[in-house]
């Protein structure tokens, strides 16, 4: 198993790393059929917000992008068989280069925060911070975005908790479909305490919140009634999926995916590879992607999570400035901690005053920035 490697950098060599990203290309393509100029931090554009109630979104747009194709995400793996997940201590049954297929060694019993993941496809497999899977023991959420090796060993996988009172049952898990609410991808991500995962999953939202401030939708109170009645042990799914919280949700993700269809549609050599959040007045969060390809993959789930977010949120009507929008498209000046596996990927967070960067590069066969995220941070 490749061996996982941690540096701290210090700001002196930010502006080498973005001049390396820049001059670096990985299968390009152009809807214009144009050859298009080299990547740049931040090449991109916003289209004119969609909002509904408190929650904005920002389409983010692009002329040029990478080929994704080659890579396998977490819920086609698990559907298909190609990804396995497993509670430690589980036997794996897996594939060599070879062709052999031994059993997995033991990781030792089961484990809150660790999973057993094989990767059997002859893809790199994409993970991202946030991505549920159900089973097991208990349902968990992938702590870190990472990049997973084609026919790999089994390999121990950072998970969190979002089922806090259950321990029991199988061994096997299944894609749930589901990426959690910025407030917990925010604790798993950043703060990487379980606690404050669990916190934020029975409290909906964990963004500070003014004592005059109109109610959330789906209150705290409302969250309790429904984790007494319908999810006893502080599932999220079922939480998030019950009638009391869902009809809220769903009424916001008809609205915004209505309009932000209207919105993007007849883009001339432009793609859709991202976007930015706001609630209320306040821009939160963003998401990126390297293509339209995934970012599309994505979008339903991402939307839901945002509009969960909102719900648990004060009722606020203001609205972002595209102005605040676009400085969740520059890139953050500060320490950069960087993970990374030789040849796979390099995991990258920069922190300055209240903000998070994280971005995930793929390093073969030429290094490109996969997915990209900025968060406001709530603590």
């Amino acid at each position: 198993m490749n061996r996982i490697l941690i540096a701290v950098f210090g700001q002196g060599l930010l502006g080498l790393s973005a001049l390396g990203m820049a001059s670096l290309g990985f299968l390009w393509y152009s809807p214009t059929g144009a050859t298009p100029p080299a990547k740049q931090e931040g090449d991109w554009r916003l289209l004119e917000p969609v909002s509904y109630e408190n929650l904005t979104v920002f389409p983010v747009v692009s002329s040029s992008g990478y080929d994704t194709s080659a890579f396998l995400t977490l819920e086609d793996g698990l559907s298909s068989g190609e990804v396995t997940v497993r509670e430690q201590g589980a036997d794996i049954v897996y594939r060599n280069r070879d062709g052999s297929r031994p059993v997995a060694q033991n990781y030792g019993g089961p484990s809150v925060n660790q999973l057993v993941l094989a990767n059997h496809s002859k893809r790199p497999l994409l993970l991202l911070a946030g991505e549920l899977v159900s089973g097991g023991k208990q349902d968990r959420v992938i702590g870190k975005d990472r990049i997973v090796a084609p026919f790999g060993e089994p390999l121990p996988l950072n998970v969190f908790c979002v089922e806090h009172g259950r321990w029991s049952s199988g061994s096997q898990f299944n894609e749930a479909k589901t990426i959690v609410h910025p407030s917990v991808r925010e604790q798993a991500a950043v703060r990487q305490k379980q606690g404050d995962v669990w916190a934020a999953v029975a409290g909906g939202s964990l963004a500070p919140r003014a004592a005059t401030a109109p109610s959330p939708a789906v209150s705290s109170a409302d969250l309790e009634a429904t984790i007494q009645s319908e999810a006893p042990t502080q599932s999220y799914s079922k939480i998030y999926e019950s009638r009391r919280v869902s009809a809220s949700v769903e009424t916001v993700v008809s609205e915004i995916q209505r309009r932000f269809q209207k919105e993007t549609s007849g883009l001339k050599g432009e793609r859709v590879v991202g976007v930015v959040i706001a609630y209320g007045g306040e821009v939160a969060w963003s998401d990126i992607f390297a293509s339209d390809r995934l970012f599309n993959h994505y979008w339903s789930k991402l939307l839901r999570s945002y509009a969960v977010e909102a719900v648990a949120r004060p009722t606020l009507r203001e609205k972002a400035s595209a102005e605040d929008a676009r400085e969740f498209l520059r890139r953050l000046n500060g320490r950069e901690q960087t993970e990374s596996e030789p040849g796979v990927y390099r995991w990258r967070e920069i922190n300055e005053g209240g903000l998070s960067e994280i971005e995930l590069d793929a390093l073969e066969p030429k290094m490109f920035t996969l997915h990209r995220l900025v968060l406001r941070r709530t603590s």
